[in-house]
């Protein structure tokens, strides 16, 4: 639990894709691990920490803003290039219907999203499986990602880049192919959605364990448990408990990974489970360590009270049964005077 950030996630909590959704208004708090170190290097893609509201009038300047997005491209796979440039992500997977701010440092980076804005706004999100690598190829990324849409570009006063991405659907690459940035050829996933018996009831079990999850995490807000009752769609109630997760960056791309809905859903039923099971040991432990504190904080207590008993009623009364129990063996031992008498004085020094 020691490796955590803090970071603002944006989600669509409407069924209108567009920008006067007012993002700023939709706005909640998730952790994801092993990300201390985020900031360091300006040559990483990183999540912005800041607050999105303070980016216009800081000294940033606007590259791009889409004011409108098209409700069109979720139920039109022909929209979206088949060809699309990458932006590598580390330690964290995006999924559709989140949107979400990157730092890009980057050339490479910089270039892929100068060339999504130069065309249709689409650009191909992909993890990299390691996210040591400082400038990742092809080879150091996961085969599945998430298509976004640009939806505005600042650059901040430090020479970074930050781009806010709107999540649309998850795509498989094809191949990849790179020049001065890394490109891929892709299939988009579109599940077709049928809200069958068995689906209504792997949403209604994943409902119970998500808010029972939330509920026994301290770094999850209650306010996510609103937001996720406000969702009807049921592939984006899936994407909201996944983004929510605080698991392993390759769990997650798991997920995102799979075909079926149905599949999707035993799948993070699994890891709500599993957390469930490890939170309530991480409390069954807390209870344990602080019962054990509690009872040596009470034996130190009274120590102390005996202590100033004996101080005030003299120094040759003894209070303690476990000292007048040691005093008793000694006197009724039979040592020589000389050995008695030291015996004693080690005695008086307990």
């Amino acid at each position: 639990m020691s490796y955590k950030f803090s970071c603002q996630l944006y989600f669509y909590l409407s069924s209108k894709r567009s920008l006067e959704l007012k993002l700023y208004e939709s706005k909640f708090i998730f952790n994801f691990s092993k990300q201390d170190n985020f900031m360091k290097d300006r040559k990483e893609d990183k999540l912005d920490l800041e607050n999105l509201q303070d980016d216009v009038g800081s000294g940033n300047k606007i590259l791009f803003e889409d004011k409108e997005v098209s409700a069109e491209v979720k139920d039109d796979p022909g929209l979206i290039p088949t060809d699309l440039p990458v932006l590598p992500l580390k330690d964290i997977v995006i999924y559709p219907y989140m949107i979400f701010p990157i730092l890009a440092g980057r050339e490479s980076t910089i270039k892929a999203i100068d060339k999504s804005i130069e065309s249709d706004k689409y650009i191909l999100l992909v993890t990299q499986l390691d996210a040591k690598i400082e400038d990742p190829t092809f080879e150091n990324l996961y085969q599945t990602g998430t298509v976004a849409k640009i939806l505005q570009v600042l650059r901040l006063p430090n020479g970074l880049i930050k781009v806010l991405v709107d999540g649309i659907v998850p795509a498989t690459v094809t191949k990849f192919h790179s020049n001065s940035f890394i490109k891929a050829q892709v299939s988009v996933k579109f599940n077709e959605l049928k809200e069958d018996t068995e689906l209504k009831g792997l949403i209604r079990q994943a409902t119970k364990k998500f808010k029972e999850y939330v509920n026994s995490n301290e770094t999850i807000p209650n306010e996510s448990i609103v937001a996720y009752d406000n969702i009807k769609e049921s592939d984006r109630k899936l994407y909201y408990i996944a983004s929510t997760l605080i698991v392993d960056v390759n769990k997650k791309q798991r997920l995102l990974e799979i075909d079926d809905l149905h599949k999707q859903y035993y799948e993070v039923l699994f890891l709500l489970t599993s957390e469930l099971e490890i939170l309530h040991i991480e409390k069954d432990i807390d209870a344990k360590i602080y019962t054990e504190m509690q009872k040596n904080q009470r034996k130190f207590i009274v120590q102390e009270q005996i202590r100033i008993l004996q101080d005030e009623l003299g120094e040759g009364v003894e209070l303690d049964p476990d000292l007048i129990k040691i005093r008793e063996k000694i006197e009724k031992s039979g040592m020589s005077d000389n050995i008695l008498e030291k015996a004693m004085d080690e005695f008086n020094k307990l």
